[in-house]
Protein backbone atom coordinates (compact mmCIF):
# COMPACT_ATOMS: atom_id res chain seq x y z
CA UNK A 1 0.00 0.00 0.00
CA UNK A 2 1.25 3.28 -1.14
CA UNK A 3 1.45 6.06 1.95
CA UNK A 4 2.30 9.96 2.10
CA UNK A 5 6.04 10.40 2.72
CA UNK A 6 5.09 12.22 6.33
CA UNK A 7 5.14 9.75 8.85
CA UNK A 8 8.31 8.00 7.17
CA UNK A 9 10.64 11.38 7.20
CA UNK A 10 9.54 12.20 10.80
CA UNK A 11 10.49 8.94 11.58
CA UNK A 12 13.96 9.43 9.69
CA UNK A 13 14.54 12.81 11.29
CA UNK A 14 14.10 11.16 14.62
CA UNK A 15 16.49 8.54 13.88
CA UNK A 16 19.30 10.30 12.20
CA UNK A 17 18.76 8.73 8.78
CA UNK A 18 17.89 9.49 5.49
CA UNK A 19 15.31 8.23 3.13
CA UNK A 20 16.44 7.82 -0.54
CA UNK A 21 13.95 9.73 -3.15
CA UNK A 22 14.46 7.67 -6.43
CA UNK A 23 13.60 8.89 -9.67
CA UNK A 24 11.56 5.89 -12.08
CA UNK A 25 11.64 6.53 -16.16
CA UNK A 26 9.85 3.47 -16.78
CA UNK A 27 8.87 0.06 -15.49
CA UNK A 28 12.56 -1.21 -15.41
CA UNK A 29 12.87 1.65 -12.89
CA UNK A 30 9.94 1.15 -10.77
CA UNK A 31 10.70 -2.49 -10.34
CA UNK A 32 14.41 -2.12 -9.58
CA UNK A 33 13.73 0.28 -6.77
CA UNK A 34 10.78 -1.62 -5.65
CA UNK A 35 12.26 -4.86 -5.25
CA UNK A 36 15.21 -3.55 -3.49
CA UNK A 37 13.37 -1.54 -1.35
CA UNK A 38 11.63 -4.51 -0.06
CA UNK A 39 14.80 -6.65 -0.20
CA UNK A 40 16.98 -4.06 2.68
CA UNK A 41 13.48 -3.75 4.42
CA UNK A 42 13.56 0.39 3.72
CA UNK A 43 10.92 3.33 3.23
CA UNK A 44 11.65 4.50 -0.02
CA UNK A 45 10.14 7.41 -1.94
CA UNK A 46 9.33 6.90 -6.07
CA UNK A 47 9.60 10.39 -7.26
CA UNK A 48 8.25 11.58 -11.05
CA UNK A 49 9.32 14.50 -12.51
CA UNK A 50 6.88 16.13 -14.89
CA UNK A 51 8.87 15.20 -18.05
CA UNK A 52 8.76 11.48 -16.56
CA UNK A 53 5.56 11.61 -15.97
CA UNK A 54 4.77 12.83 -19.63
CA UNK A 55 6.96 10.13 -21.04
CA UNK A 56 4.98 7.67 -19.22
CA UNK A 57 1.99 8.99 -20.94
CA UNK A 58 0.51 10.87 -17.99
CA UNK A 59 0.26 10.81 -14.66
CA UNK A 60 -2.66 8.67 -14.20
CA UNK A 61 -0.71 5.88 -15.87
CA UNK A 62 1.94 6.44 -13.06
CA UNK A 63 -0.30 5.98 -10.51
CA UNK A 64 -2.04 2.95 -12.04
CA UNK A 65 1.64 1.73 -12.57
CA UNK A 66 3.01 2.14 -9.10
CA UNK A 67 -0.10 0.61 -7.40
CA UNK A 68 -0.95 -2.43 -9.54
CA UNK A 69 2.97 -2.99 -9.24
CA UNK A 70 3.07 -3.13 -5.37
CA UNK A 71 0.34 -5.34 -5.03
CA UNK A 72 1.82 -7.87 -7.71
CA UNK A 73 5.14 -7.91 -5.73
CA UNK A 74 4.10 -8.35 -2.46
CA UNK A 75 5.59 -4.78 -1.17
CA UNK A 76 5.86 -4.80 2.29
CA UNK A 77 7.90 -1.76 3.32
CA UNK A 78 6.42 2.21 3.09
CA UNK A 79 6.16 3.64 -0.38
CA UNK A 80 5.63 6.86 -1.36
CA UNK A 81 4.10 8.08 -5.00
CA UNK A 82 6.03 11.94 -4.88
CA UNK A 83 5.69 14.74 -7.63
CA UNK A 84 9.46 15.99 -7.99
CA UNK A 85 9.60 19.69 -9.02
CA UNK A 86 6.24 20.34 -9.54
CA UNK A 87 4.22 22.87 -11.33
CA UNK A 88 0.98 24.54 -9.22
CA UNK A 89 -1.13 22.44 -12.40
CA UNK A 90 1.40 19.59 -12.44
CA UNK A 91 0.31 19.24 -8.71
CA UNK A 92 -3.29 19.43 -9.09
CA UNK A 93 -2.92 16.65 -11.64
CA UNK A 94 -0.87 14.36 -9.26
CA UNK A 95 -3.36 14.63 -6.83
CA UNK A 96 -5.71 13.99 -9.03
CA UNK A 97 -4.07 10.93 -10.62
CA UNK A 98 -3.39 9.45 -6.84
CA UNK A 99 -0.29 10.19 -6.20
CA UNK A 100 0.37 10.19 -2.25
CA UNK A 101 2.74 12.94 -1.92
CA UNK A 102 3.81 16.06 -3.73
CA UNK A 103 6.44 18.61 -4.13
CA UNK A 104 5.47 22.39 -5.79
CA UNK A 105 8.75 24.00 -6.82
CA UNK A 106 7.69 28.05 -6.41
CA UNK A 107 11.13 28.56 -6.07
CA UNK A 108 11.25 31.09 -9.07
CA UNK A 109 8.15 32.58 -7.77
CA UNK A 110 8.61 36.62 -5.61
CA UNK A 111 8.56 35.14 -2.08
CA UNK A 112 5.24 36.45 -1.61
CA UNK A 113 3.62 34.57 -4.41
CA UNK A 114 5.43 31.13 -3.58
CA UNK A 115 4.05 31.42 0.02
CA UNK A 116 0.58 31.85 -1.48
CA UNK A 117 0.03 28.92 -3.56
CA UNK A 118 2.49 26.88 -1.26
CA UNK A 119 -0.86 27.66 1.54
CA UNK A 120 -3.19 26.75 -0.95
CA UNK A 121 -1.39 23.39 -2.16
CA UNK A 122 -1.22 22.72 1.50
CA UNK A 123 -4.60 22.76 2.67
CA UNK A 124 -5.71 20.86 -0.51
CA UNK A 125 -2.70 18.05 -0.15
CA UNK A 126 -3.71 17.49 3.53
CA UNK A 127 -7.41 17.47 2.92
CA UNK A 128 -6.36 14.57 0.62
CA UNK A 129 -3.77 13.02 3.00
CA UNK A 130 -1.29 13.50 0.93
CA UNK A 131 2.41 15.20 1.96
CA UNK A 132 3.93 18.14 0.61
CA UNK A 133 7.40 19.48 -0.15
CA UNK A 134 8.46 22.95 -1.32
CA UNK A 135 11.61 24.27 -2.07
CA UNK A 136 13.15 27.91 -1.14
CA UNK A 137 16.58 28.79 -3.37
CA UNK A 138 16.98 27.02 -6.52
CA UNK A 139 19.14 23.82 -7.04
CA UNK A 140 21.42 24.41 -9.51
CA UNK A 141 21.85 22.37 -13.02
CA UNK A 142 19.15 21.98 -15.13
CA UNK A 143 15.87 19.11 -14.79
CA UNK A 144 13.33 19.67 -17.21
CA UNK A 145 14.08 23.03 -18.52
CA UNK A 146 14.35 24.49 -15.12
CA UNK A 147 18.05 26.29 -15.09
CA UNK A 148 19.35 26.98 -11.20
CA UNK A 149 22.52 27.99 -10.48
CA UNK A 150 22.74 26.28 -7.00
CA UNK A 151 21.99 29.17 -4.85
CA UNK A 152 22.07 29.57 -1.23
CA UNK A 153 18.48 29.75 0.40
CA UNK A 154 17.79 32.37 2.66
CA UNK A 155 17.13 30.95 6.36
CA UNK A 156 14.25 33.36 7.31
CA UNK A 157 12.67 32.50 3.64
CA UNK A 158 12.76 29.13 4.87
CA UNK A 159 10.75 29.17 7.89
CA UNK A 160 8.26 32.02 6.19
CA UNK A 161 7.45 28.35 3.94
CA UNK A 162 8.37 25.82 6.46
CA UNK A 163 5.24 27.60 8.95
CA UNK A 164 3.18 27.06 6.27
CA UNK A 165 2.46 23.46 7.25
CA UNK A 166 4.17 21.72 4.71
CA UNK A 167 5.75 18.32 5.95
CA UNK A 168 9.54 18.49 3.98
CA UNK A 169 11.20 21.64 2.81
CA UNK A 170 13.69 21.72 0.38
CA UNK A 171 16.35 24.44 0.90
CA UNK A 172 19.31 24.82 -1.84
CA UNK A 173 22.69 24.57 -0.35
CA UNK A 174 25.13 24.56 -2.85
CA UNK A 175 23.66 21.29 -4.49
CA UNK A 176 23.07 20.85 -7.81
CA UNK A 177 21.01 18.44 -10.23
CA UNK A 178 23.04 16.29 -12.38
CA UNK A 179 26.69 15.58 -12.56
CA UNK A 180 28.99 17.83 -10.38
CA UNK A 181 31.64 19.74 -11.94
CA UNK A 182 35.35 19.86 -11.33
CA UNK A 183 35.50 22.75 -9.34
CA UNK A 184 32.12 22.54 -7.64
CA UNK A 185 32.81 24.23 -3.89
CA UNK A 186 30.52 21.57 -1.99
CA UNK A 187 27.87 22.01 0.22
CA UNK A 188 27.56 25.33 2.61
CA UNK A 189 26.98 23.42 5.64
CA UNK A 190 26.80 26.85 6.99
CA UNK A 191 23.83 27.29 5.25
CA UNK A 192 22.16 23.90 6.19
CA UNK A 193 22.59 24.82 10.20
CA UNK A 194 20.83 27.95 10.11
CA UNK A 195 18.13 26.45 7.96
CA UNK A 196 17.93 23.76 10.66
CA UNK A 197 17.91 26.18 13.33
CA UNK A 198 15.05 28.48 11.71
CA UNK A 199 13.10 25.44 10.99
CA UNK A 200 12.96 22.98 14.34
CA UNK A 201 11.36 19.80 13.50
CA UNK A 202 10.83 20.08 9.78
CA UNK A 203 12.96 16.84 7.91
CA UNK A 204 15.08 18.65 4.76
CA UNK A 205 15.39 17.69 1.55
CA UNK A 206 18.78 17.06 -0.50
CA UNK A 207 18.06 17.03 -4.24
CA UNK A 208 20.84 16.37 -6.09
CA UNK A 209 22.32 13.51 -4.24
CA UNK A 210 24.21 12.16 -7.16
CA UNK A 211 27.93 12.80 -6.87
CA UNK A 212 27.84 14.33 -3.59
CA UNK A 213 30.77 12.51 -1.68
CA UNK A 214 29.86 9.94 1.13
CA UNK A 215 31.12 12.13 3.81
CA UNK A 216 29.52 15.36 3.16
CA UNK A 217 26.35 13.12 2.97
CA UNK A 218 26.62 11.77 5.96
CA UNK A 219 27.12 15.43 7.70
CA UNK A 220 24.15 16.47 5.72
CA UNK A 221 21.94 13.60 7.76
CA UNK A 222 23.53 14.75 10.72
CA UNK A 223 22.00 18.46 10.47
CA UNK A 224 18.53 17.63 9.80
CA UNK A 225 18.47 16.35 6.12
CA UNK A 226 15.68 13.47 5.64
CA UNK A 227 15.32 12.97 2.80
CA UNK A 228 17.67 12.68 -0.11
CA UNK A 229 16.96 12.42 -4.28
CA UNK A 230 18.98 10.39 -6.84
CA UNK A 231 18.13 10.20 -10.14
CA UNK A 232 21.20 10.75 -12.51
CA UNK A 233 23.33 8.02 -10.77
CA UNK A 234 20.68 5.42 -11.62
CA UNK A 235 20.41 6.54 -15.06
CA UNK A 236 24.16 6.62 -15.57
CA UNK A 237 24.53 3.13 -14.08
CA UNK A 238 21.62 1.88 -16.42
CA UNK A 239 23.21 3.52 -19.44
CA UNK A 240 27.15 1.90 -18.61
CA UNK A 241 25.42 -1.52 -18.27
CA UNK A 242 23.25 -1.62 -21.14
CA UNK A 243 26.78 -0.45 -23.56
CA UNK A 244 28.24 -3.10 -21.93
CA UNK A 245 25.57 -5.45 -23.15
CA UNK A 246 25.77 -4.25 -26.91
CA UNK A 247 29.45 -3.98 -26.77
CA UNK A 248 29.95 -7.67 -25.70
CA UNK A 249 27.45 -8.72 -28.71
CA UNK A 250 25.50 -10.15 -26.34
CA UNK A 251 21.86 -8.61 -28.30
CA UNK A 252 23.11 -10.71 -31.19
CA UNK A 253 23.48 -13.85 -29.28
CA UNK A 254 19.92 -16.23 -29.66
CA UNK A 255 17.42 -14.01 -27.85
CA UNK A 256 19.25 -11.39 -26.96
CA UNK A 257 17.51 -8.82 -28.94
CA UNK A 258 14.48 -9.28 -26.22
CA UNK A 259 14.32 -6.44 -24.19
CA UNK A 260 13.65 -8.57 -21.18
CA UNK A 261 17.25 -9.65 -21.61
CA UNK A 262 18.52 -6.38 -23.45
CA UNK A 263 17.16 -3.98 -20.54
CA UNK A 264 18.26 -6.86 -17.44
CA UNK A 265 21.69 -5.88 -17.40
CA UNK A 266 20.74 -2.30 -16.63
CA UNK A 267 18.09 -3.21 -14.09
CA UNK A 268 20.62 -4.80 -12.41
CA UNK A 269 22.86 -1.76 -11.85
CA UNK A 270 20.12 0.21 -10.62
CA UNK A 271 19.02 -2.17 -8.06
CA UNK A 272 23.00 -1.91 -7.10
CA UNK A 273 22.98 1.64 -7.29
CA UNK A 274 19.88 1.78 -5.07
CA UNK A 275 21.35 -0.84 -2.31
CA UNK A 276 24.83 1.27 -2.13
CA UNK A 277 22.77 4.96 -1.47
CA UNK A 278 20.47 3.15 1.48
CA UNK A 279 22.98 1.86 3.23
CA UNK A 280 24.58 5.56 2.62
CA UNK A 281 21.61 7.19 3.82
CA UNK A 282 21.01 4.32 6.79
CA UNK A 283 17.71 3.19 5.64
CA UNK A 284 18.26 -0.06 5.50
CA UNK A 285 16.29 -2.31 8.46
CA UNK A 286 14.31 0.79 9.23
CA UNK A 287 10.84 -0.52 7.99
CA UNK A 288 10.72 -4.17 9.60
Amino acid sequence: MLVSAKEMLDKAKAGHYAVGQFNINNLEWTKSILLTAEELKSPVILGVSEGAGKYMTGFKTVAAMVKAMDEELGITVPVALHLDHGTYEGCYKCIKAGFTSIMFDGSHYPIEENIAKTKELVSVAHAMGMSIEAEVGSIGGEEDGVVGMGECADPNECKAIADLGVDMLAAGIGNIHGKYPANWPGLSFETLAAVQEKTGAMPLVLHGGTGIPADMIKKAISLGVSKINVNTECQLAFQEATRKYIEAGKDLEGKGFDPRKLLAPGAEAIKATVKEKMELFGSVGKAE
